[in-house]
């Protein structure tokens, strides 16, 4: 019989398992209302309405004790992509917080209410590593979206092997404030501390109060994306309470994007912690991080992860051996999905001799710390003969006082193949573009300054924080 994916559901002790908010499910808790759920669930793909809830992590939790696919749905999601995903994936119900106002493209789909009462009862029988678990649609940058499919082989390696690396155990509460239709917030921040025996708490919306309140009483780790870490930055500072709370945690994880150096320097110097980075894609789970027990590099994301082959390759699809060299990272692993739903085109095109394409370019130093520079083909630019990943420009630029938030693009130019582009969103009074570029050349070197500056109000973003570079121009 294969190992429980959840053991401690198993056993189900009266320990805290799930908190959002007011509403607390221990692990009998959770064990009696998923396990209920689970027994009548119908076989076929199951979609989940993932509102921030706690009725969410149940109606994930049951359909994986079932072994059904769950397919998590964004509750922000267009017409558009909710019509295509529901044909791609067929699923033969929806499961939904009660209340939740579902969109009119749900209504041919029987709806279940995921009610928290449920009595003890006998978990299924555990199914197979390979069985699919969750059915993930990336962003659709490039097209509709693709349903990654994941099975539960690549779950539990990818939270395994962030056991090892962050030291990650029963005794630690973990808080966050992430959306739980994407692997961040769901598969790391509500089943990795299942997994592992521990805690969550949910905040439902992030807020720095939030954070300050659970970490001073009791939660060892926090997770969050670039966007909070920034607003953490620019308040620690200032508040004491804040600081203080932050200090007593035990790990810092920033994910889902580059962390900038400058939000790392005032974080560490309010708190005395050092925020960790990783690296991750859908398709993947997690590929590197910096370990707990490592040595702290910003700007990077650290060592591949235990059981994951990592390689950067160039243009030619040769590996990339010198070090501080830019490529293309492949990696190749337990953690990888199975395959694109319905596309062995688009799942063939993604693999090379079984390594996976990201896509990210990325440099590796001598110690094997990588550090992402940008997506091949957003962030890489082109520019006077030279590769210049785009990271290492927003990340000088964030240095300067004038600068509150940036995304570095290249454009064509008729000298240059391409020109550099610094769209800023200014930090009070608009600094001069001349100002900005000298400041990239002494920090990094004159190639590498932007030719052209954009001043915005915000940056175009998604729900996960990232900056949607495909919509400035």
């Amino acid at each position: 019989m294969p190992d429980r994916l959840f053991p401690t559901l198993a056993s189900g002790p009266d320990k805290e398992a799930l908190r959002f908010g007011d509403t607390s499910l221990t692990y009998a808790d959770v064990a009696a209302i998923a396990g209920t759920l689970a027994r009548d669930l119908p076989a076929g793909r199951v979609a989940v309405w993932a509102t921030p809830s706690v009725h969410t992590s149940v109606a994930v939790i049951a359909a994986l004790l079932a072994g059904v696919p769950a397919i998590p749905l964004n509750p922000k999601i267009g017409e558009r992509e909710l019509a295509h995903i529901l044909t791609d994936s067929e699923p033969v119900l929806v499961l939904a917080e009660p209340g939740a106002d579902l969109p009119t493209g749900l209504d041919g789909l029987p709806r279940r209410d995921i009610v928290l009462e449920g009595a003890p009862v006998a978990l299924p029988a555990e199914p197979d590593a390979e069985t699919p678990a969750l059915i993930v649609y990336t962003s659709g940058t490039t097209g509709p979206p693709k349903g990654v499919v994941l099975p539960r082989r690549a779950i539990a390696t990818t939270l395994d092997a962030l056991e090892d690396a962050w030291a990650w155990t029963a005794d630690d509460v973990l808080v966050h404030g992430l959306p739980l239709f994407h692997v961040h917030g769901l598969i790391l921040g509500i089943l990795g501390p299942l997994r592992r025996g521990g805690s969550v708490r949910h905040l439902g919306r992030f807020s720095t109060e939030g954070v300050a309140r659970e970490l001073a009483t009791g939660a060892t780790m926090m997770f969050g994306v670039p966007t909070m870490y920034h607003r953490i930055a620019g308040e620690v500072g200032e508040d004491p309470s804040l600081a203080k709370a932050l200090s007593s945690a035990r790990l810092l994880v920033s994910g889902s994007a580059a962390l900038p150096v400058h939000d790392h320097q005032r974080i560490t110097a309010a708190t005395g912690r050092r925020v960790i980075e990783r690296y991750g894609m859908t398709e993947t789970l997690m590929n590197t991080s910096i370990r707990a027990d490592g040595e702290h590099v910003p700007g990077t994301v650290g060592v591949p992860l235990r059981g994951v082959d990592l390689r950067l390759v160039d243009e030619a699809g040769e590996p990339v051996e010198e070090v501080e060299t830019v490529g293309e990272i492949q990696v190749r692993g337990p953690n990888l999905f199975t395959e694109y739903l319905n596309r062995p085109d688009a799942t063939e095109a993604a693999f090379d001799d079984g390594w996976f394409r990201t896509g990210d370019m990325a440099t590796r130093d001598a110690a094997g710390y990588v550090k992402i520079v940008g997506r091949k083909a957003t962030d890489l630019i082109k520019s006077g003969g030279y590769k210049i990943g785009a990271g290492e420009i927003e990340n000088a630029l964030m240095e300067h006082p004038g600068v509150a938030e940036v995304a570095v693009t290249g454009e064509p130019d008729d000298d240059l193949g391409e020109r550099i582009v610094a769209w800023v969103v200014p930090e009070g009074e608009r600094p001069a573009e001349s100002e900005l570029a000298d400041h990239v050349s002494r920090l990094l070197s004159p190639h590498k300054r932007p030719r052209v500056v954009r001043y915005l109000e915000a940056l175009p973003r998604n729900d996960m924080g990232k900056v949607m570079k495909r919509a400035l121009g």
